[in-house]
């Protein structure tokens, strides 16, 4: 079998706005540090995502010293500086799917910015340590905590599981419609799919799921606009009821360092 290696990671700081490509990465239980720690909510205390507003696509963050740096992927705009330590102490209840927990309103400047350049009227909200939004107990493994990622603290994605759906498709798309943390290169496509236990490194990690896709792979991430690919063709050969299935869902179960170039061992696969 041909050696796995860990070739991309990425983080997410913002809930559905576009992500950073890192070379390492530390692992904590609720996902990759920064990864998904912050999120913008609507007047309801809702989450918002490229779901309904495609222009978050357009919306790039980057990590600086002082904290997350906000800029647009196509219009001048001043860009915003969100510091990684919050002062606020203003906290609201927050809805992430089926599930509420309280998080901290970052700043009036923050919720300023992105209700002007969304057209929407939103709030910056951060999670802090004490806010907990556990994992679905159908798939934790020691009642883990989650960020604000959809259900899960991770999700991987083989280079050949992207190969082979291009192979299938009229215009190739990128990896990053389908928002992986982690990248790694050999074995066979979808095998990821299988695996139960497995270490990248020296961490270890537990495939929970495979992870339902939603319109969100549709939309170019470099233009904000949407189509009917990936999806449709994904929905005729990658569906498991009536989910359309592309990566795998991760609980880390420890901790650590992850880096470009780490072997993965798998120790558990099912069939």
């Amino acid at each position: 079998m041909s050696t796995l290696v860990l070739s991309e990671i990425y983080i997410y700081p913002i809930k559905s706005l576009g992500g950073i490509s890192l070379t390492s990465a530390q692992v904590e239980e609720r996902g990759l540090q920064y990864d998904r720690r912050w999120m913008l909510i609507d007047d309801s205390g809702i989450f918002l995502t490229q779901r309904k507003l495609a222009e978050m696509a357009l919306l790039q963050v980057a990590l600086t010293p002082e904290g997350l740096l906000v800029t647009h992927k196509t219009k001048e705009l001043t860009p915003l500086l969100v510091p990684y330590e919050t002062n606020s102490t203003r906290s609201t209840l927050v809805t992430v799917w089926d599930d509420i927990c309280f998080a901290f309103i970052v700043s009036p400047e923050a919720n300023a910015w992105f209700s002007d350049v969304l057209g929407i009227s939103c709030r910056l909200v951060y999670m802090p340590e004490n806010s907990i939004r556990l994992i679905d107990p159908n798939y934790a493994k020691h009642n883990e905590k989650v960020s604000f990622s959809d259900g899960f603290p991770y999700l991987i994605i083989g280079q050949e599981s992207l190969n082979d759906l291009n192979t299938r498709l009229e215009e190739q798309v990128p990896m990053n419609r389908f928002r992986p943390n982690f990248v790694f290169t050999g074995g066979q496509p979808y095998a990821e799919e299988k695996w139960k236990t497995f270490k990248i490194g020296n961490v270890l990690f537990y495939g929970a799921k495979p992870c339902g896709r939603c319109n969100v792979t549709t939309i170019d991430q470099s233009t904000g606009q949407a189509g009917s690919e990936p999806l449709q063709t994904l929905s005729s050969y990658q569906k498991k009821g009536n989910k359309v299935i592309f990566g795998m869902n991760l609980i880390g179960l420890s901790t650590g360092t992850v880096s470009v170039g780490d072997t993965i061992t798998i120790m558990e696969a099912g069939s």
